[in-house]
């Protein structure tokens, strides 16, 4: 059907309604309203027959094929975009025939469509964007990167320069005068202050490799202690311990500081370090009473037995006067059970011997002397790390009279009343 075909049938109705007596300015309006609505029908039928169409077409595709890409372009509703451009294709022929009587209204559906157009165009984009990130994000190079905050970047850039576009087409000015305008520049400036901030930052994120998806971090400042679950251009999320959310400004990742767990998660161990507090009145020179009754711990034996012999050479070359027994060198119940914890620690299979490995003192405290046991358990799994860790001190403590020492503890109300 060509053109001139289509003027005659648009203007029947106009025709006949100017031959029955109807004023001609009446008869024009009543006409353009008709077929206005003749063609909302159509293009809305058309609309639905060709969404349906291409869907089914796109769906029927994606089945025969192994790559997942098409599969998440129809779950971006990308077939659903692309059918609309078949109606809006015909609206824009058929406006200037139809309506061929009425510039103004011809003007007027010409610049909706072109409007409608550029919408339509961006949202093709961004569900292609979608498709691109969903399909990177299955693979194991990109899974862990924020490619959600780079979507957000290229769409807002794609939003405005569609708004600019449209204002262009609303208000003929042209989109390079409203680019260059210094006040348009601050305004944008000033409403995009986070959202510029947060795109810097997503790079530097992302090229630093400062945090994944993934990643283990703490963040006291804003109390997330979690799994970061989503990076995109505004905020980091991460889902913590106790399965509540916290959301963090991307900016807060390089502006200050926090803590990544992605290190020890990527290392052979977790680490312990923990100490006990011993009361330092119960450390003492052991007799030699007490070392054949500590020869007893078949961990130290040997040791003890070699120790003595190494002090008994040094204490005879010296002449040591061991009628006090501060003189000379001398085993302590200290000493020996700092050689016990370590052989304990060296007989672990839970333990991590390839990393460091060590008990030491610190400084004294009100609290007593701490020895600091400071290892790496092979499983870092919270759940296990927890029962390696308490199973040793467990048996620690537990050791400790064996050496005639004692573990400091504030008195309680018990023992006020025993004294009493």
């Amino acid at each position: 059907m060509n053109a001139e075909t289509l003027q005659a049938y648009s203007c029947i109705l106009q025709d006949y309604l100017v031959n029955e007596g109807m004023g001609y300015g009446w008869a024009v309006f009543i006409n353009v309203v008709v077929n206005s609505i003749i063609i909302l029908i159509a293009v809305a039928i058309l609309d639905v027959i060709f969404r349906k169409t291409i869907i089914q077409v796109f769906k029927a595709f994606s089945n025969k094929t192994i790559s997942t890409f098409d599969d998440y372009l129809i779950q971006s509703n990308f077939p659903k975009y692309i059918a609309h451009l078949v109606p809006l294709t015909i609206i824009w022929y058929l406006i200037p025939i139809i309506f061929m009587e009425s510039p103004l209204v011809i003007g007027l559906l010409l610049i909706a469509a072109k409007v409608y157009s550029v919408v339509l165009f961006v949202l093709i984009f961004r569900s292609i964007l979608r498709t691109t990130r969903n399909f990177m994000e299955e693979s194991e190079r990109y899974g862990d990167k924020p490619l959600e905050s780079y979507v957000q970047v290229m769409m807002i850039f794609a939003w405005g320069i569609g708004i600019f576009f449209i204002i262009n087409l609303l208000t003929g000015y042209s989109v390079t005068s409203l680019a260059t305008l210094g006040a348009a520049s601050a305004v944008v400036l000033l409403i995009f202050k986070d959202t510029i901030l947060g795109f810097v930052a997503s790079i530097q994120v992302s090229v630093n490799d400062i945090v994944r998806i993934g990643d283990w971090i703490t963040f006291s400042k804003f109390g997330a202690d979690g799994f970061v679950t989503e990076i995109n251009l505004a905020t980091v999320r991460v889902q913590n311990w106790d399965n509540t959310f916290t959301t963090i400004p991307t900016y807060s990742l390089i502006a200050d500081s926090f803590q990544n767990w992605r290190g020890m998660q990527d290392s052979g161990g977790r680490r312990i370090k923990r100490s006990i507090y011993i009361k330092q009145s119960s450390i003492k020179f052991l007799s030699e009473e007490d070392l054949e009754q500590l020869k007893k711990i078949s961990l130290i034996k040997p040791y003890i037995e070699h120790r003595q012999r190494d002090i008994d050479k040094f204490n005879r070359l010296t002449e040591a006067n061991k009628e006090v027994q501060i003189n000379g060198r001398n085993q302590t119940n200290l000493g020996v059970f700092r050689y016990y914890i370590d052989a304990f620690l060296n007989e672990n299979t839970a333990i991590n011997k390839d990393l460091a490995l060590m008990v030491r003192h610190l400084e004294p405290t009100e609290k007593g002397l701490p020895i600091e046991i400071y290892c790496f358990s092979k499983d870092k799994r919270w759940v296990n790390y927890e029962h390696i860790q308490a199973d040793i001190f467990d048996h620690l403590l537990a050791a400790t009279p064996f050496f005639d020492l004692e573990v400091f503890e504030l008195p309680t109300g018990k023992d006020f009343k025993s004294l009493a």
